[in-house]
């Protein structure tokens, strides 16, 4: 068992301070973070999808 396994899941994270980065830092920090919220929402559609399928299967 790892210490971060009993921490709260939930916690709000402290925002970085973006005001000393730079413009390129900036940009590239926005475009992973865009490519993030993609995979995260492919997950989701994955996830919806199993249950779907799921759904339909135990439901008579």
């Amino acid at each position: 068992m790892e210490l971060e396994d009993l921490e709260p899941r939930n916690q709000t994270k402290k925002p970085k301070d973006l005001s000393n980065w730079s413009f390129e830092d900036l940009e590239a920090y926005i475009a992973a973070m865009e490519a993030e919220i993609v995979r995260a929402r492919e997950v989701i559609a994955k996830k919806k999808g199993v249950a779907s399928v799921a759904d339909s299967l135990f439901k008579r």
